[in-house]
């Protein structure tokens, strides 16, 4: 069982990293599309974990909001804070016409999905046109998304490896007993040494500096969003967040760490 479920991993990536690659690096609207597969999805997932909870996720308004956050990301068609009231807004009147269970529990954790999801994914799209226009260059932003999929694999399987042979001091054993201090410091490390290659290969649109505290914020910031994820399957008692990618788990677990980098990344470059 173990062979097979770890063959159908090893399958699976063979197909889904080219596509991966592939689709961020020619960007426009098939990149969209893929950012928007990652946001409505994850979203979908988020909603269906947090009903073990007794949480009744408003999932139509909370997909349309997802959609329209992540759209508006590429189109700029709304002011960022006119559409996060605009949300909110629709929000809560809609709740005063739903009457499923806590209105309380119903509210928050479909405005936490709706914001951590919607806009986390949209910044993913946002960085990608951020060095687009910087470097007048549509490819400039793509080689940067595939850069930063590299480091956050590389940054998992190095905690993975490193921490399952090394590992004795337990890192947060309350959200994930298996992860190590020993692992997360290899993850940090091995985040910054593929920023480095990458930047020797020829990622010319970073400086050195740039490209460490890149690696630095995968190293930190991936791994912190890997355990938030954590943190909400362990309450909401699942092992996954769904099965659709064969041998990997869902959506929201394949790309939770990119959910949390990309804005970490975005703000990064946008404020320093």
């Amino acid at each position: 069982m173990a062979l097979s479920n770890r063959l159908t991993r090893i399958l699976v990536s063979i197909v889904a990293i080219p596509l991966i690659i592939g689709v961020s690096y020619y960007g426009k609207i098939p990149f969209l599309v893929f950012v928007l597969g990652i946001g409505l999805i994850a979203f979908h997932e988020f909603a269906i974990m947090v009903n073990n909870k007794s949480a009744n996720v408003n999932i139509k308004v909370g997909l349309a909001s997802v959609f329209l956050i992540i759209t508006n990301s590429y189109f700029n068609y709304f002011n960022f804070k006119l559409l996060a009231l605009l949300i909110v807004i629709i929000i809560l009147i809609n709740e005063l016409f739903r009457n499923e269970g806590s209105a309380i529990l119903n509210l928050g954790t479909t405005l936490t999905g709706i914001f951590y999801i919607g806009f986390f994914a949209g910044a993913i799209v946002e960085l990608r046109e951020l060095f687009n226009i910087t470097q007048s260059s549509y490819t400039g932003g793509g080689y940067l998304i595939i850069t930063l999929f590299a480091s956050i694999w590389i940054c998992d399987s190095a905690a993975y490896f490193l921490g399952t042979a090394f590992g004795k001091h337990k890192l947060f054993p309350r959200v994930s007993p298996k992860k190590s201090w020993e692992g997360a410091i290899a993850g940090f490390v091995f985040a910054i040494v593929t920023m480095i290659a990458a930047k020797f290969l020829g990622l010319n649109i970073l400086s050195w500096k740039d490209a460490i505290v890149t690696g630095m914020i995968v190293g930190i910031i991936g791994q912190i969003g890997d355990l938030v994820e954590s943190l909400i399957k362990r309450d909401a008692g699942v092992k996954d967040s769904s099965s659709i990618i064969p041998g990997h788990g869902g959506i929201f677990d394949r790309f939770d760490s990119l959910l949390f980098t990309a804005p970490a990344v975005y703000l990064y470059f946008t404020l320093f």
